[in-house]
């Protein structure tokens, strides 16, 4: 009876250990959701002033201008994509919708496909499902470590270009749609066509002055277009981590809720036991008074 009731005080230990582990890690789940989000949220302003700068920069010009590379073909020979995953675990089913929405899409595009995981974990299971993988990127693991990896990718495409081949991009990435929800999404980045310029060129202007580009409009445009492309590169990255975190907050959640029913369990059954063990010894004392008294007379 007492190792029973040992191996029980043995095993709530071991839970409360668990558990102190666990709330350790949605502690620093919901700090990393804070940085990626006030990222996004910072982004978001610069964004759409640099919208505003193309708007400006494709009325003065005609839509076509040279300035602006990948200009509208009907049949690419190429279909780069980049898929942002996890490289740890505790996620949930983050790496699988992000791999399920991308092996979907690109089956339904035309195209010589070629794909760049960012992470090990979904590298590995965009290798299971047969799409050609050209090489996988490390996962930041913080606002600091974006940029490197914007950076990477945008060597990846300016090495395709200066070899003359014409791809179109496509990022896909999960992104969040409340504090510890989120949903795979994708954006084509590239080519800058026709298209997309005249959507700019469409933009209203917020005020009431008229704008005007100071300087050579084509080396403002060129300037503008990797601006567009790195904030565009960052926002996927910077959402996909907040995705990744709000994924391990909630499987933390589920893990300490069930740590906390288990916990409740065990001491449950413990105090249980304990109560029969004292029971037991008091029945043997009063068996024993019993035993003497009757001797006695």
């Amino acid at each position: 009876m007492s190792d029973t009731t040992a191996s029980l005080r043995r095993k709530i230990d071991s839970a409360g250990d668990l558990q102190s582990v666990v709330r350790t890690m949605k502690a620093m789940a919901a700090s990393n959701i804070g940085q990626y989000e006030q990222a996004v949220r910072a982004l978001g302003d610069y964004y759409r002033s640099v919208e505003l700068g193309l708007s400006v920069c494709f009325r003065k010009s005609a839509p076509t201008a040279p300035a602006v590379e990948g200009k509208e073909r009907s049949d690419p020979r190429f279909l780069d994509a980049v898929v942002f995953g996890s490289d740890q675990g505790l996620v949930g089913r983050f790496n699988d919708l992000v791999t399920d929405y991308a092996v979907k899409s690109l089956a339904a595009m035309p195209g010589k496909h070629r794909v760049w995981a960012v992470g090990e974990r979904v590298h590995a299971r965009l290798t299971d499902a047969g799409l050609p993988l050209m090489g996988v990127f490390g996962v930041p693991n913080s606002v600091r470590g974006i940029t490197p990896l914007v950076g990477q990718i945008l060597v990846e495409c300016e090495a395709r270009h200066s070899k003359g081949e014409f791809t179109e991009l496509h990022l896909f990435y999960n992104r969040p749609t409340s504090r510890a929800a989120y949903a795979p999404v994708s954006q084509r980045l590239l080519p800058l066509d026709e298209g997309w310029q005249l959507k700019l060129a469409r933009l209203p202007w917020p005020t009431g002055n008229l704008p005007e580009v100071m300087g050579e409009t084509t080396a403002t445009l060129r300037a503008l277009i990797r601006e567009y492309l790195f904030i565009s590169l960052f926002r996927a990255c910077a959402e996909s981590l907040s995705s990744e975190n709000a994924s391990r907050l909630a499987a933390m959640q589920r893990a300490d809720k069930n740590i906390d029913e288990l916990l409740e369990d065990l001491n449950g059954a413990f105090h249980r036991l304990r109560q029969s063990k004292i029971d037991e010894e008091l029945f043997d004392v009063m068996s024993g008074f019993e035993a003497l008294s009757v001797e006695e007379k």
